[in-house]
This record gives structure tokens, sequence and C-alpha cells, in this order.
């Protein structure tokens, strides 16, 4: 199969967007709109997305990993509207935008790892194959997964591990690691899922999902910066968005949906001052209004044609004039 008919497949029949016609249906996308996606991955959100517009729509597609813009070239043929590529992370990318002076309708990210990464073992995204330690997002980042478990001292380890993948024996897996590289270095994948199993009590091994499933989670956030990106990209989406525009987020993890939780919460005018000040002093202002009261989650019919989806979470809001 050539590089082109593989791209071709995973952009029409192998790519599942996840929760897309629940974030058309709440972003209400319309012909003319100008459209940000943020993560555009093999395109499948955008696709729906477009379904909507007309050809005086923008649409402006983000993407950190290489391979997307190709994906792009495929997705942007297809469409009477322009359509603009920008290679980069997204929270830069948005703080570029709004300096310019764009003003956006939509804006939206799939914080989930698309097909196009998990999928190819040789980007070391998962613990069902045997590939490089790697788990970058941008092949130019100088950071990887091989460097983190190789490099850092126990305790930080243990810190990530427990931090961004919420794992219970952090502490066991970091110091079982710790030993396991004096011998030999850790290069692949399964030479770490095989060490997460050892350092773990057997009964833990046969729980509820992977064993391996957490760390190998908490390692691509800190190598990619997930959350710091997330942070910084909230605040570069509100500032593009034009009065009325709405913001859509599906996160994949508690991690990432309590962040844009926060994020919405914090930018719809509430008071924030203590309880004991005797009148309000931190003159917050509304610049939000949440759509979504709770999360919304896929359905039991999607989950089971994609059983990956089931993590998926989508809020939305809209920026008040």
């Amino acid at each position: 199969m050539q590089l082109n008919d593989r791209i071709e497949d995973l952009s029409e029949a192998g790519h599942r967007p996840v929760l897309a016609e629940e974030l058309a249906g709440l972003l209400e996308p319309q012909p003319d709109d100008t459209v940000i996606d943020c993560t555009f991955g093999a395109g499948g959100h955008a696709r729906r997305i477009a379904a909507d517009l007309g050809k005086d729509a923008l649409f402006i597609g983000i993407d950190l990993d290489p391979l997307a813009s190709r994906y792009f070239e495929l997705f942007s043929q297809r469409q009477p509207f322009r359509c603009r590529f920008i290679y980069g992370n997204y929270a830069d990318a948005l703080g570029q935008l709004g300096e310019k002076g764009l003003a956006a309708d939509l804006v939206y990210l799939d914080l989930g790892v698309s097909s196009m990464q998990v999928d190819r073992p040789e980007r070391g995204f998962s613990y069902s194959y045997n590939a490089p330690l790697d788990m970058r997002m941008d092949r130019g980042n100088r950071v990887t997964a091989r460097k983190l478990v190789n490099e850092l001292e126990p305790e930080e380890l243990e810190r990530i591990f427990r931090n961004y993948g919420e794992e219970r024996y952090a502490r066991q897996i970091a110091r079982r690691i710790a030993r396991e590289r004096q011998k030999e270095p850790f290069e692949t994948t399964l030479q770490l899922v095989d060490t997460i199993k050892a350092a773990i009590p057997t009964p833990a091994r046969f729980g509820s999902g992977h064993p391996a499933r957490r760390i190998f989670q908490a390692l691509r956030i800190a190598v990619n910066d997930e959350l710091g990106s997330l942070s910084r990209g909230l605040e570069s989406a509100l500032a593009v968005l034009a009065p009325g525009g709405r913001l859509g987020v599906i996160s994949f993890h508690s991690l990432e949906d309590r962040i844009v939780k926060k994020f919405f919460a914090s930018k719809t005018g509430k008071c924030t001052c203590p309880p004991d000040f005797p009148k309000c002093v931190c003159r917050a202002r509304a610049e939000l209004r949440v759509i979504t009261r709770r999360p919304v989650r896929p359905s039991h019919k999607e989950i089971g044609q994609n059983p990956r989806s089931q993590a998926a979470r989508l809020r939305v809001a809209e920026r008040l004039g």
C-alpha cells in the first residue's frame, strides 16, 4: 500500500472522530464562519464541521505532527472555501493569529492522541507494540519518553506518574525503573511495560485496563507538555474568539477536563474574592457563557463502535460581547 493510500484510508475510514455530531451541534457552524481546528490530526472533526460551511468560510487547521499536513492537503482539495494549515503548537499558533487581528467564530480542540499516532508502532505511543520509547507529537522536540525514563531522578518520575497518570503505584514503579536502568538503559516500549508489571502487585496486573496505561499517559503528557499547552491554548483561544463565537474542547482524562472546567468557570464573571471580604475587589468580568452545564459524553452506540471514545468529555462555551 502506498503512503497516499494509507493516508486516504485513515482520513476517510480508519479514523473515527469522537463526539463529532455533538461537537457540530453545539458549535452551530454557519456557512460564512471562520473556523480554527487546533488539533487537525487526520481531519475527522474537520470533515463534519466542513459539511455545514459555505464558499465564504475560512478554515484554519493547526497541528504539531508534520503528517497532519498531508491529511489537510487532501481535506482542502475537496472544499469550496479557503483553507490554511499551520504547523506548530496550537497555543502558540492561536496567539500569533490573535496578534494579527484574526477573529474566529469557532475554535475547537480534540485533546486525544490521534489514530495516526497511536496506530503507528514506530511512534512509541502504544504499550501494545514493541517500539522505540518516543511519544513525541512534534518530532523536532528534543524530549522523548526514553530521555525521561533514563535520566530523571526517581522522585521526579514518581511525581509525573502520580500527577499526570494518577497512578496508585507511582513510587514502586519509579524505583523499579531506577534500578533496572542501572543494568541497561530503557530503549523500547515493551521493556518499560515489563518493568511496570514487575513493580506492581500481582492482582493489580489483572485489574481494569492495561497495567501500563497510566504510566504511558503520564509520560506522553510530560514529553509533549500537554497540560501547559492546554492552559495557554485556552487563554489564546478566548482572545481570538469573536463576540458570539464558540469554543469546544474534547478531553480524554480528568486532568484535562478539570483544567477546561476551571477555565470556563473562571471566565463567567463569578466573584473569586474570599467569603470574608466586605466587598468585591476582584472585578470579575463575564467573558464566557458556558453552554454545557455538564460535559457531553459519547453514547453507548458510539462507545460500542469506537471503544477509544469511552473516556471522552466535551465542553463548550460562548464568547460574550
